[in-house]
């Protein structure tokens, strides 16, 4: 698969409605389009075993049980505790091979299983941490994909809440705290991590493709346009950032005013 071909793939991606977003191909589309010709099956494979593992497990354990076993036990997979900033743990193939990852990579595997063995399974935007939230006969539970898949108990939701910068009044919201989020804003989320390293890093060109990923993803969202113009302008590619300058602005009338200020500071540098 060539990077054209990803786009392909994460552009159509972006046109799907949520409930048929192909969570795991896309993810994978992500993976080959930031280091192309790569074999994905590796990734492909963790979902096939993971599957026919969850299967089995489920007729004997509880479901938040048979998942965290499943994946964690069998399939090992598990957060990157000592080496974490290294990019591949943003990179659903290298995380396939390595079996270990940042919370929302890892989770996107748990996802993708737990949806094919008819669980109800969502990603939890939960700050500065990736949690999934599985429906079960108690209620709703959250589970920790970079720790084995335990569950996170309600206390300390609310004690990572706080630590997090949240107020008291929404830090004990278990319903805000756990609300569910659509599998195309998981994968942007992946893809906000990405940028947002490679922009601290000043490598502007893996930060480039990190937001024009998240474009192809939400093609109605103006703001992974800016981030392209940013992350072009870094490089010296004015022109470039012009015309993401310009699409923000096309998608979004809000933007106007921030897209033509920076546009003007963009016209400026090539004077």
């Amino acid at each position: 698969m060539t990077r054209d071909d990803a786009e392909d793939i994460l552009l159509e991606a972006g046109t799907a409605t949520d409930g048929e977003f192909p969570l795991l191909e896309a993810a994978i589309a992500c993976a080959i389009h930031e280091e192309p010709a790569r074999d994905p099956q590796a990734a492909r494979d963790i979902g096939i075993a993971g599957v026919e593992r969850l299967s089995q497990r489920l007729k004997r354990e509880t479901p938040e049980e048979a998942l965290a076993e499943a994946m964690a036990g069998d399939l090992r997979l598990g957060g990157d505790l000592f080496t974490y900033e290294d990019p591949d743990n943003a990179d659903i193939i290298s995380v396939a091979e390595r079996r270990k990852g940042l919370p929302v990579a890892v989770g996107i595997f748990y996802l993708h299983v737990a949806r094919r063995c008819g669980l109800t399974v969502a990603g939890v935007d939960f700050p500065g941490h990736f949690l999934l939230r599985i429906e079960t006969e108690e209620g709703p539970l959250a589970l920790d994909p970079f720790s084995e898949g335990r569950v996170v108990l309600p206390s300390e939701l609310t004690r990572r809440a706080l630590h997090a910068g949240l107020t008291p009044n929404v830090a004990d919201r278990l319903d805000r705290l756990m609300a569910p989020v659509s599998d195309r804003a998981v994968l942007i989320r992946l893809q906000n991590n990405i940028f947002a390293r490679a922009t601290a890093a000043r490598d502007f060109p893996r930060a480039e493709r990190a937001a024009l990923r998240r474009a192809l993803l939400d093609p109605t969202d103006h703001r992974p346009w800016l981030d392209v113009a940013a992350a072009r302008e870094g490089q010296g590619a004015l022109a470039g950032a012009l015309e993401a300058l310009a699409r923000a602005t096309t998608l979004d009338g809000g933007a106007a005013l921030a897209a033509r200020a920076a546009r003007e500071r963009v016209r400026l540098r090539l004077n």
